[in-house]
């Protein structure tokens, strides 16, 4: 049985991953309030837990996994949006679920098992709270209901941090319907202009926290093993979903071990637009980096550290993945997935580690177990390898060998010289060997260019 070892949140420490049933594990996974398109950050979680789902698939089985990740598609924002926009609230969220579908797709993330969405849920979030004020953890007060955070005294045990620390810390609501200021609403009024469902405290709508906890509850029941998400998530959402649940069904623990990965930032500075580095997936998509070099930046750094995105970044993860589609591309060694692999993305998701060994793979001609690790990250397959159509260089490495007989043979390297240079500025890395030149498309690689310099020569392509 392959042992993974994961940093749980909870915990503060590294943990070996123990489920509560190897035929049933699940987990969870925060998903986005629809009602734009999918920013660069929101990817980092997704492709994080798209490398756990790969793992635990490879170690309990297909059938034996659960993976959740909801679609927050009841929301001020949404709202916002429709009225600024007077578009319909579920034309807007349908449109941007497909968005997200779409751009996460793109990348090479694999689809979960289910992808619920907040407003199929209402009756049983209405149950949850009811249940809570059965309980004595909520309370109604002027139409809406909410929870208290001072009866649960574990409050804070995920973030590490007293009360007195997040108030301080935290934008939080002082309203009169409040008993205490850290309170959170489990459910709220709705106007007439607003989505709102019947409930017993009045038309409403529910708050942001009771949805994952309600819908994580319905799926995958009351205790499960991993939840996750940014850790800007930790408080104060994840924080509130261990109280309610906690509240809610005491005998339980709700998820077991927590996963969370650091912020993304862009060229060195947190992304904001302010601050004119604010990119959606699609951005990047639409400038032409390929879903394939935006999976492979992610990839080589460690999901519990700060990743920094550039240009110069993603221009090496070009060359690179270019270069290793040239060495699998007419090698026929049989795929094959070691088990160091295994072994250090099992070391909480190392994949940092294992683009390590995809370089000492490659560069040992190693090409089967490559593919098998590259593969297995979701890199180097046929889906992901459009972006990289291959161009026969072998009519220009012939001329290129030519002009260097002959200039061997009249010690004059001028005609040599000058086709490396318009290769280089082509976007080609020139390749010489003792007898033989190899000829390999890089980052900046030009296709009109070099059907210029194919021009210029004379050359017939054919």
């Amino acid at each position: 049985m392959i042992k993974i070892k994961l940093h749980n949140t909870l915990a503060r420490e590294k943990q070996t991953f123990v489920p509560l049933d190897e035929n049933n594990v699940r987990l969870y996974l925060c998903g986005p309030t629809v009602y734009d398109r999918a920013h660069l950050g929101n990817a980092r979680n997704v492709i994080m837990f798209d490398i756990l789902y790969r793992l635990l698939i490879k170690a309990y089985g297909k059938n034996s996994i659960t993976y959740v990740r909801n679609f927050t598609d009841i929301d001020d924002k949404i709202n916002n949006r429709s009225l600024e926009t007077g578009r319909p609230i579920k034309d807007i969220t349908s449109e941007t679920i497909q968005w997200y579908m779409d751009d996460m797709a793109a990348l090479g993330n694999l689809e979960p098992d289910l992808m619920p969405r907040a407003t199929d849920f209402i009756p049983q979030m209405i149950n949850y709270i009811e249940r809570l004020i059965e309980e004595g953890f909520a309370y109604a007060e002027e139409g809406h209901v909410l929870f208290s955070v001072s009866k649960y005294k574990n409050y804070g045990r995920l973030s590490g941090r007293s009360i007195e620390d997040m108030i301080a810390g935290a934008r939080v609501e002082v309203a009169s319907y409040k008993r205490d200021p850290m309170d959170f609403v489990l459910w709220k009024p709705s106007e007439k202009n607003l989505p709102g469902w019947n409930s017993p405290w009045g038309r409403g709508r529910p708050g942001w926290h009771i949805e994952c906890s309600a819908m994580a509850h319905d799926l995958l029941g009351a205790n499960f093993d991993i939840h996750g998400g940014g850790n800007d998530l930790q408080f104060p959402h994840h924080e509130n979903e261990i109280a309610q649940s906690c509240c809610a069904y005491p005998e339980s623990e709700f998820a077991r071990y927590w996963l969370h990965n650091e912020m993304l930032q862009v060229d060195g500075k947190k992304m904001s637009k302010s601050l004119g580095n604010f990119f959606t997936v699609r951005d990047l998509l639409d400038r032409g980096y390929s879903g394939e070099v935006i999976r492979f930046v992610f990839l080589s750094t460690h999901y519990s550290k700060p990743m920094d995105w550039n240009n110069s970044k993603a221009l090496e993860a070009e060359n690179i993945l270019r270069k290793w589609r040239e060495l699998i591309k007419n090698n026929s060694e049989k795929i094959s997935l070691s088990e160091e692999v295994i072994k250090t993305l099992s070391d909480d998701l190392n994949t940092a580690g294992v683009i390590t060994l995809l370089h000492n793979y490659a560069n040992n001609g190693e090409i089967g177990k490559l593919k098998g690790a590259a593969n297995f990250l979701g890199i180097l397959t046929e889906e992901m390898g459009d972006w990289c159509e291959f161009y026969d260089m072998g009519f220009l490495e012939k001329l290129f060998m030519d002009f260097r007989k002959l200039a061997i043979e009249n010690k004059n390297f001028e005609n040599v010289d000058e086709l490396r240079s318009k290769l280089t500025t082509a976007g080609v890395d020139v390749q010489i060997g003792k007898s033989n030149v190899v000829l390999v498309p890089n980052a900046s690689f030009d296709l009109k260019k070099v059907d210029e310099i194919i021009s210029f020569y004379g050359l017939n392509k054919v």
